[in-house]
């Protein structure tokens, strides 16, 4: 490298070096110089501190830790910029670990000469500490949960919209995210056979919204529980103000504490993420065992995609190290397979399985649509390093359910058989589901 190079040139070679890519985008260093492809992404190295974030965590979480310190800066759009083929995957551990050692030398010396050896940066506030006690432990989950969730409902009230339904739409047609968090919530409704006098317990209720609908337009009895305060504060209110205090209770509760059942129908709506692979047996049997005889339950989940040999060695069994510190501590995102499997093996029969991973894509971008619509709000509630990290985790969601090989997501619908091995449901999935035209005048 000619030591007349700019300081802007010098971190993009660097990069590129331990990357194995060409990076098509511009560089821009303290200094003011720049370096790289123009274009509509740009990555601003605000100070060398930048850099040593990088050098103390190499990788993803040293970017990220610069990023949310606001010690380096995107200009442009994020979602073009994780885009980029092959940036994702190289920045992730393995990519990082595989640089042969004479790439990691020369990438020390440029870091040694840029100036950016010193102490450890200390990590943004909004980074999640250690996690204490067993993990996936009713306290340890609590603590989880309201990580992610107890940051304001204002500010989930921007993201989601009039719905608060924080989980994939279903986008029958282009009418809106509003219509497809309704008719995602209509279509488990339909799935679970929900009729009037029955009762239903929703799992990790979140603000209140898959019971309120339940209640409210198929006249069942629903007990939600979240382990969110603010969540159950907001759920409460809502239920009072629509005049269904009658027929639904919130309540913050641990599902595995759950024991007035059995119930006619289970619904858990994004939440068996949090659960675990170590505690999937009992996720499963605690359900089963709140079912009553021919009872169903709807599971809707993110899955990871894994080829066979990748299953064995767990490598998509947890979150990236941004997800897990940032956005979700202790979430796990399994195979489809695994959780059929605890499924059945707890005695619940799987009837249908239908993927949702387009529709969480477009659900993806109309929160990114939200967020970025109401950057400068959001930032008063919560911060802009906070609003950073979720800007990240949206974007990258996005493009991970947009591609087939990364993530995917399932409803599952499964029914607890009675002592006979009958399972109470139509032969046919249209009967079984019915027709929506059919609801219209109901709903």
């Amino acid at each position: 490298m000619s030591r007349t190079s700019t300081i802007a040139q010098r971190i993009l070679t660097m990069f590129e070096s331990l990357l194995g890519m060409q990076i098509p985008l511009r560089v821009r260093a303290w200094d003011g110089s720049e370096a790289g492809v123009p274009g509509s992404v740009t990555i601003v190295f605000e100070n060398r501190r930048a850099l040593r974030h990088v050098l103390w965590a190499p990788g993803e979480l040293g970017l990220v830790r610069a990023y949310v310190s606001g010690d380096l800066d995107i200009e442009g759009d994020v979602l073009e910029l994780l885009s980029l083929p092959g940036l994702t995957k190289n920045l992730g551990a393995a990519g990082i670990g595989s640089v042969p050692k004479k790439e990691l030398v020369a990438a020390a010396a440029s870091l040694v000469a840029l100036g950016a050896v010193g102490p450890r940066p200390a990590p943004p506030a909004i980074e999640a500490r250690p996690r204490r006690g067993v993990k996936h432990s009713r306290s340890r989950d609590s603590s989880s949960v309201s990580h992610h969730y107890d940051v304001g409902n204002d500010f989930y009230r921007i993201l989601l919209g009039p719905s608060m339904v924080y989980s994939c739409a279903y986008w029958a047609q282009d009418d809106g995210l509003d219509k497809a968090q309704f008719d995602k919530l209509d279509l488990v409704c339909r799935k679970l056979g929900l009729a009037p006098g029955m009762r239903l317990l929703d799992v990790g209720c979140g603000w209140g919204s898959m019971a309120i609908h339940a209640a409210r337009h198929y006249g069942v009895s629903v007990v939600g529980v979240t382990l969110s305060q603010e969540q159950f504060q907001w759920a409460v209110e809502r239920v009072a103000a629509e005049g269904l205090s009658g027929l639904v209770e919130i309540r913050v509760q641990d599902y595995r504490d759950v024991t007035d059942g059995p119930y006619d129908a289970v619904s858990s709506i994004g939440m068996s993420e949090h659960v675990g692979d170590a505690q999937l047996a009992e996720y499963a049997r605690t359900l089963f065992g709140l079912l009553r005889p021919k009872g169903r339950l709807l599971n809707h989940a993110i899955a990871s995609v894994a080829s066979i040999a990748d299953r064995g060695a767990e490598v998509n069994a947890h979150m990236s190290e941004f997800i897990e510190r940032y956005i979700f501590p202790d979430g796990e995102i399994l195979p489809l397979s695994r959780t059929l499997d605890a499924f059945e093996r707890a005695g619940l029969e799987t009837r249908d399985s239908e993927s949702l991973r387009e529709h969480y894509a477009i659900t993806l971008r109309a929160w990114i649509a939200r967020l970025r619509g109401e950057w400068d709000r959001v930032v008063d509630l919560v911060g802009e390093p906070r609003a950073r990290t979720w800007l990240l985790y949206l974007a990258g969601s996005a493009l991970g359910f947009e591609e087939a090989s990364r993530l995917t997501i399932h409803q599952v619908l499964a029914v607890r058989p009675d002592e006979d091995g009958v399972s109470g449901l139509p032969r046919t999935r249209t009967q079984w589901l019915g027709d929506p035209r059919e609801t219209a005048d109901r709903l």
